[in-house]
């Protein structure tokens, strides 16, 4: 994307100048819980005719680490997704989506520096099953919760890293998991580093409102949702990870645009074990993403179909 647009933005400057979209003044702007909200703008946003607009803002370049907290009960916990099959799960993914198909497709997103080369790999783990922060959490306190685990030595300090804190059915988030959102990411300063983090809450705690599958692909409800949550939530911090780089104009986001739609299934069908996505020697039912090419839409895979057609 770096290509294109620096090309765009250094030979064509007049053309954007006269023909791109600007827009000033109050507009929307991502939440990064999946919708937007009203927020001044953050510059001129030039329309790159995809459906979805940059911003000004950095990407994450080069090869993204992810960082997997665990936070309640993964052992023993109140629902069969609880458990180690979990964690192992979510681990296979992000040991395997770095560099797929899948994950190339946001390569098609860049800076005026850098492009996001789709490389992903596993940074490192940690485990709370303490209930540090108690088992109704707050914005404030999945922050605390990642700040402890990386000014204690527990994890590093990366600024090109996305941590997850992932959460057992019996732990609340209270600003809206499961009525207003399924998962978020943000962004916060530990240290004077810029820190992108995420939440993400076993689907169990609410199948109606997170997950669409009870049979799924690996046996394992929760599992197998949460990795459709982890992998949307990953999508849009890469590309969005301050929350003032790729969104539309309503201040959805690449994961947003595609949130719950699943394209082109490679078996089963959706409810009874529905799979579009082959990875780590495993089936996997993951959310579609928005291609910022070919005038935007939602695909399986870097230069697959958009869906729906």
């Amino acid at each position: 994307m770096c290509r294109t647009l620096c090309a765009v933005l250094i030979v064509c400057g007049s053309f954007i100048m006269a023909q791109a979209q600007m827009t000033r003044g109050t507009r929307m702007v991502p939440s990064g819980k999946g919708y937007g909200i009203p927020g001044s703008a953050l510059g001129d946003t030039v329309n790159q005719g995809n459906g979805i607009d940059y911003n000004g803002g950095r990407v994450m370049p080069r090869n993204v680490k992810v960082y997997l907290i665990w936070y309640g009960n993964w052992t023993s916990g109140p629902s069969p997704s609880d458990s180690q099959a979990t964690v192992d799960l979510i681990t296979t993914l992000i040991n395997s989506i770095g560099g797929t198909p899948y994950e190339q497709i946001n390569t098609t997103y860049g800076d005026a520096t850098n492009d996001v080369t789709g490389q992903v790999s596993l940074g490192g783990t940690a485990k709370l099953p303490l209930y540090p922060n108690g088992s109704g959490l707050t914005d404030a306190d999945v922050l605390t919760v990642v700040k402890n685990l990386i000014t204690r030595g527990r994890l590093p300090l990366d600024s090109n890293g996305v941590y997850f804190v992932l959460t057992t059915t019996d732990v609340g988030e209270t600003s809206g998991f499961c009525s207003a959102y399924c998962g978020w990411h943000k962004r916060a300063n530990i240290n004077r580093i810029d820190v992108k983090y995420s939440f993400v809450g076993n689907p169990d705690r609410c199948p109606s409102s997170c997950e669409v599958q009870s049979i799924s692909p690996n046996n394992n409800s929760g599992g197998d949702g949460m990795a459709s949550l982890v992998a949307g939530e990953l999508n849009a911090t890469v590309t969005d990870p301050d929350l003032n780089a790729w969104f539309n104009t309503g201040g959805l986001e690449n994961a947003d645009l595609c949130g719950f739609k699943w394209g082109q299934l490679l078996g089963g069908s959706i409810g009874n074990g529905g799979y579009n996505q082959q990875m780590g020697g495993l089936n996997w039912l993951i959310q579609t993403n928005w291609e910022n090419a070919r005038g935007g839409g939602c695909d399986n895979f870097l230069g697959g179909p958009f869906w729906p057609k």
